[in-house]
């Protein structure tokens, strides 16, 4: 039976962590409205978005490549929330928990990617 990627867990994980980064973002000032907050909120919504594409392709290896893609996007996110810190719109405690959510993400993400290449 057809599994929709709504059913994957890496996608529910990415989808909360967008929803966080979105209402991190709100926190910014208004100057950042079309520069750091639009670029977090686009790379992070990237990560449901290229995880859902590559589910949606019909062999293994274009799936792969977007999960590949969803990787990148997680690094992404993570480099502009170290712009936010540097520029003291969020605090260390705030990029720790960021962290520790990328990576709980990534490591489902990981864990995907090596479900896939299994069914090569």
């Amino acid at each position: 039976m057809y599994q929709s990627f709504e059913d994957l867990e890496v996608w529910k994980a990415a989808r909360v962590l967008k929803k966080e980064i979105t209402a991190l973002t709100k926190t910014f000032p208004d100057i950042e409205r079309f520069r750091l907050s639009d670029q977090l909120i686009r790379s992070s919504r990237c990560v449901g978005t290229q995880i859902s594409e590559g589910h949606g392709r019909h062999t293994i290896p274009d799936r792969l490549r977007f999960c590949v893609i969803a990787r990148g996007s997680l690094s992404e996110t993570l480099n502009h929330l170290i712009d936010a810190l540097d520029e003291e719109y969020i605090t260390e405690e705030q990029i720790n928990y960021f962290r520790k959510r990328i990576d709980e993400v990534g490591r489902l993400l990981n864990g995907y990617i090596t479900y896939l290449n299994g069914k090569k």
